[in-house]
């Protein structure tokens, strides 16, 4: 339980220079009065309030072993205990594969977007021993809360649980929530397939899965309700979850999933798993199945050679593997929402939506942004559809009869990609008969940049972070009213397994007759079977 114990005036130490772009995560976090220490059950952590002294923050807790030496590859070790109360600081990012432009971006507004995207910030303070999570807790005593632990984004190439946009407090102190946020490992360092080191293809989610074993044994003592947890992620964390939900290990350990522009339809094949491996020793000048010269290579090298054994699978964009889970029948089933739903997710409340633009966060810094015509239109449709390309554009045009050539381009992967496998799970989810889904797209528009309702655009919304997202959300009291919805959407299904929060329309759950979906915007409303064309042509 909570002690109280003195805090030194020494700032938050660990991430240096470069973490402070992202270690001051949303509003800051100062010395009020005496720090509230939680015992765990490997040693004590010392906590930091809130401005408003409304919440506590826990930040860099260990759940696990750093996996450094003979640990890495390997499945995650229990921590070893600690007796001396550890200070609140952000701990490191894992060892990240970011491409290039998100490191050094070209435009004006692309280096802005890094003080919410702080993907420099994490690459300068990048560690293999990255395996901590942070807590944010309501001060006030009141019956275990719910507990919402939320996996980042970035593929599983890059990201962290520390970014700005993630910071915790609003959403404990607005939504009575307790938030955890999770590093892990990614790319080579956490889907490395080895056959000689069992479970390294999917070590990156049994990291996510040590995580919330710790949750189960320790968030209690953070007024957080063990029996009550809601998983949820954007992007790649939005697969993750997805995942999760088909791990028969995790049964048990989360009871509500929220799918943000990230559906993780199937796993990687063990062929591509093999090849991408293949390719890994190749580079690195080593024999293949050398594991213990494998441990020893620098991890800046390791990590070049990741990045140079990706870029040589065949496909492109989303076609083209790279290290991510693996299918493995002991961890992760062969492709876990295809053909049908995981029998371990019928009984989990899922909530899973895209937002209407995803693609533009990607695809606005291309040269032919703003400039396409529809030449270029069909010829960007074959080359991602084929033969079925006419077919697809037609469907687009009928759904969406006003935009350009350029943004049908950027639907023909967001609605080819997240919104056909966002239908594809809430379908296969809702046909099991269990525990009901509901289906949500984004479609209220930022004024910044060409973007419109772009990726991403819905973290700050669910986090009520607007005011440290300016960057990303623009000004004006619109972003304020779109958190005010959409975060107590998130929390009151985090509380009961349903969104419908009494501020929003009637919201019916997700089935393949009505397909009913709540369309986010300053006037909320349920669509049925919203872009029915392009589902159609699409799925």
């Amino acid at each position: 339980m909570m002690d109280e114990a003195n805090l030194s005036r020494r700032r938050l130490l660990g991430l240096g220079a470069a973490g402070a772009a992202f270690g001051a995560a949303g509003p800051a976090l100062a010395r009020r009065k005496p720090s509230p220490i939680v015992t765990t059950d490997k040693g004590p952590v010392r906590g930091l309030w809130s401005p408003t002294e409304a919440s506590i923050a826990w930040l860099g807790i260990p759940y696990a072993a750093p996996p450094v030496g003979d640990l890495r590859f390997a499945p995650p070790q229990p921590a070893k205990p600690w007796t001396e109360a550890r200070a609140s600081a952000l701990g490191a990012p894992a060892i990240q594969n970011p491409s290039p432009s998100s490191v050094n971006p070209t435009s004006d507004l692309g280096r802005a977007l890094q003080q919410v995207f702080p993907v420099a910030a994490e690459v300068a303070a990048q560690s293999e021993d990255c395996l901590y999570l942070n807590v944010w807790a309501p001060a006030a005593p009141r019956s275990p809360r719910p507990v919402m632990v939320w996996f980042h984004g970035g593929g599983f190439a890059y990201g962290s649980g520390g970014w700005p946009m993630y910071d915790g407090t609003n959403l404990a102190e607005h939504q009575d929530v307790v938030v955890v946020t999770v590093n892990h490992r990614l790319n080579v360092f956490g889907y490395l397939d080895l056959p000689e080191v069992e479970g390294s293809g999917n070590a990156g989610m049994l990291d996510l899965l040590a995580a919330l074993e710790w949750v189960r044994d320790n968030i209690r003592q953070f007024g957080g309700d063990h029996c009550n947890v809601t998983i949820f992620g954007e992007s790649g964390g939005g697969a993750k979850v997805s995942y999760l939900l088909a791990m028969r290990r995790a049964e048990g350990l989360f009871h509500r999933a929220i799918i943000q522009s990230g559906p993780g339809v199937k796993a990687v094949p063990r062929d591509r798993a093999a090849a991408l491996r293949a390719d890994l020793y190749k580079t690195l000048g080593l024999v293949e199945g050398d594991v213990k010269s494998l441990r020893a290579v620098p991890a800046e090298r390791l990590q070049q050679a990741c990045a140079a054994a990706e870029a040589r699978q065949p496909g492109a964009g989303f076609d083209r593997s790279g290290f991510s889970p693996v299918e493995d029948d002991a961890i992760l089933p062969v492709h876990p929402w295809d053909p049908a739903g995981p029998p371990s997710a019928w009984h989990v409340p899922v909530m899973i939506g895209v937002n209407k633009d995803e693609m533009t966060l990607f695809m606005a810094s291309a040269p032919w942004f703003g400039k396409l015509d529809d030449a270029g239109l069909n010829a960007m449709a074959a080359g991602i559809y084929g033969p079925k390309a006419p077919q697809v554009l037609a469907a687009l045009r009928k759904d969406f009869p006003a935009d350009s050539p350029t943004y049908l381009a950027t639907h023909l992967v967001t609605y080819g990609r997240m919104f056909a496998g966002s239908v594809q799970i809430a379908e296969r989810h809702a046909a099991q008969g269990g525990a009901k889904t509901w289906f949500y797209v984004l479609e209220w528009e930022t004024p910044v940049g060409p973007f419109r309702s772009p990726h991403t655009l819905e973290m700050p919304l669910v986090f009520d972070n607007v005011d440290s997202s300016r960057v990303l959300v623009g000004p004006g009291p619109e972003p304020q009213l779109m958190a005010k919805q959409m975060s107590k959407a998130w929390a009151t299904f985090a509380k009961y397994g349903d969104p419908n929060s009494g501020d929003l329309p009637s919201w019916p759950p997700y089935e393949a007759g009505k397909r009913s979906t709540m369309m986010f915007n300053t006037t909320c409303r349920v669509v049925d079977d919203p872009y029915a064309a392009t589902r159609k042509a699409v799925t």
